[in-house]
């Protein structure tokens, strides 16, 4: 069945169960959630209440996501502990949050860490703290407390109608194409172990740490698509895997993805293949990060106003649970909020500042929580892994919350389904969707861009019918196994890598920052990745403690 075909079809039980046709049970029942989009859309037409209250800190930190705790988490392990984290959700973590049933923790977002490489010496750094990574954290191969390393069997491919171990699709794959695998993956092998001049790597994780060789940063004025063809690349499997690991890290097709981007997800660690995960996804560091902002956070605050002045900056927010709006008055201000909002938000935002952020796009993904009476069945092939794909599904395929209990116990679970709108990458979503028409920096609002949020804003019913009818293909019963069905949206989850923002210049003045403002979201990197945006949270609050005069040891 062709994919248009496929999704007809869902889309006509999805109407046959909403008229009580007997052809079609009706869907099981659940919630739809996603961000507070009631609150943020108020910055379309800002109409908040003066402030009534003035508060003051010495460092102001605008955003709970994994950049705004990393922050927070810096300034606190270096004794600083006059700050405010202003979040507008009511609970930070941004898209390492989670949910909890009867059953089981689960992800609403994010949902596993690769080991990290040396370079990322701040995650290393967090993770020996909460006791996941043991003994040096500078070690080339540390060791991991094993309660987090995933489980075995990792990964399978639904392909052919048969499950295959791992995500290279091997069943029916003629040899020729076969030996295109392994010629990219020694390519890929050697970019690992490629030094410059200067004795970087050739692709880094943080980003930063990366080779600037000319030779290198072209790779970002292609797609990643071009590339692979560029390069004599055309095995369908090679294609397939390359496009899924875009979208799976990027939200982004290959074909729209940087070329540089799209070899960095296979290049920038070092090849073990491992990764850490829990039950309720990353959400367990998401935690770990925030205890160390315990008592200086405020949540359901919106920052709608941000102006600087010479030696102090000013915020003025809403507190959504109060009705009301305070000021907060502090010495340094980290910005750790998305970078699409500074245009809606400052006072007087800099041309760089605008200019850096036109032409961004933001890759919205929709997170499906299943609970079931009992795991699907394991049948023609590879039994049930922790992440199962299903190569002819624009989705992205489904995790297993309880994968991680050391002994399977049989009886309900639940799967996490994500699919990545990637097929909207041309679209403006954070015009489309974010703010109101006609007033992004890219200042494009086209028929597309209102497509994507059409669909992006389908009910939970119809996501759940989708959800039902792609996951019915490898597994028939999955219907009967169903007991619930959660919808959590992520409208803008994610920048996008698209050729020419990694390198152009465009994120140089963010990366820099001013006097007395530093930007700490993933944004900043261009790659949404927990490395990235940890790293940006470090580095923003050790240029803050540096012109408070505070001495730190260095996390980078």
């Amino acid at each position: 069945m062709r994919r248009r075909e496929f999704l007809t079809a869902a889309s006509a039980a999805a109407t046959l169960a909403a008229c009580g046709s007997k052809a079609a049970p009706p869907l099981p029942p659940g919630t739809l959630s996603g961000a507070n989009d009631a609150l943020g859309h108020r910055l379309r037409k800002p109409d908040f209440p003066a402030p009534t209250e003035t508060r003051r800190t010495t460092v102001a930190i605008v955003g709970g996501g994994i950049g705004g705790l990393s922050a927070a988490w810096k300034l606190a392990r270096s004794g600083c502990d006059d700050f405010l984290l202003l979040e507008m959700e009511a609970e930070a973590g941004g898209n390492s949050r989670a949910g909890r049933n009867e059953v089981s923790a689960h992800p609403l977002g994010a949902h596993y860490l690769p080991l990290p490489p040396r370079e990322a010496r701040a995650t290393r750094q967090l993770l020996a703290e909460l006791g996941v990574l043991q003994g040096d954290a500078d070690a080339a191969h540390p060791v991991y407390d094993e309660k987090y390393l995933c489980h075995a069997p990792q990964e399978r491919l639904y392909t052919n109608g048969y499950w295959q171990d791992g995500l290279w699709p091997t069943l029916g794959v003629p040899q020729a194409e076969r030996a295109q695998y392994t010629r990219f993956q020694e390519y890929v092998a050697g970019l690992r172990q490629q030094r410059d001049s200067a004795g970087r790597r050739a692709f880094a994780l943080p980003l930063a740490l990366s080779s600037r060789d000319p030779k290198f940063l072209a790779l970002d004025l292609l797609t990643m698509r071009d590339w692979l063809l560029r390069e004599g690349y055309t095995a369908p499997g090679l294609h397939w895997l390359v496009d899924y690991a875009c979208r799976d890290d990027y939200g982004t097709a290959a074909a729209q993805t940087s070329a540089w981007a799209g070899l960095h997800y296979f290049a920038c660690r070092d090849g073990e293949g491992q990764v850490l995960t829990a039950p309720e996804g990353n959400a367990w560091l998401a935690r770990g990060l925030a205890r160390a902002s315990s008592g200086r956070v405020q949540s359901n605050a919106l920052v709608f106003r941000v102006e600087q002045g010479r030696k102090e900056s000013i915020c003025d927010v809403y507190l959504a649970a109060e009705n009301r709006s305070i000021r907060v008055v502090s010495r340094e201000l980290i910005w750790a909020a998305p970078l699409f909002l500074i245009p809606h938000v400052f006072a007087a935002p800099r041309p760089e500042w605008l200019a850096g952020i036109r032409g961004a796009e933001y890759a919205p993904w929709i997170v499906a929580n299943l609970t079931l009476s009992s795991a699907p069945q394991t049948r023609a092939g590879h039994p049930l892994a922790w992440d199962n794909v299903l190569h002819d599904s624009a989705a992205l395929g489904y995790v297993v919350a309880t994968h991680q209990q050391l002994r399977y116990a049989p009886g309900p679970t639940v799967i996490t389904w994500y699919r990545a709108l990637q097929e909207e990458s041309a679209s403006r979503t954070l015009s489309a969707f974010a703010l109101r028409d006609g007033d992004s920096p890219s200042g494009a609002v086209n028929s597309a861009s209102r497509a994507g949020k059409r669909r992006l804003l389908m009910g939970r019913d119809a996501w759940a019918a989708e959800v039902l009818a792609d996951l019915s293909v490898p597994h028939p019963e999955i219907r009967e196994l169903t007991t619930q069905i959660d919808i959590h949206r992520h409208a803008h989850a994610m920048i996008r890598p698209l050729p020419g923002r990694l390198w152009n210049g465009a994120r140089s003045s963010f990366e820099l920052g001013r006097p007395g403002i530093q930007f700490a979201h993933a944004d900043v990197s261009g790659l949404s990745l927990f490395e990235e945006a940890n790293h940006r949270g470090v580095l923003a609050a050790e240029r803050t403690l540096t012109r408070l005069g505070v001495s730190y040891a260095s996390s980078l």
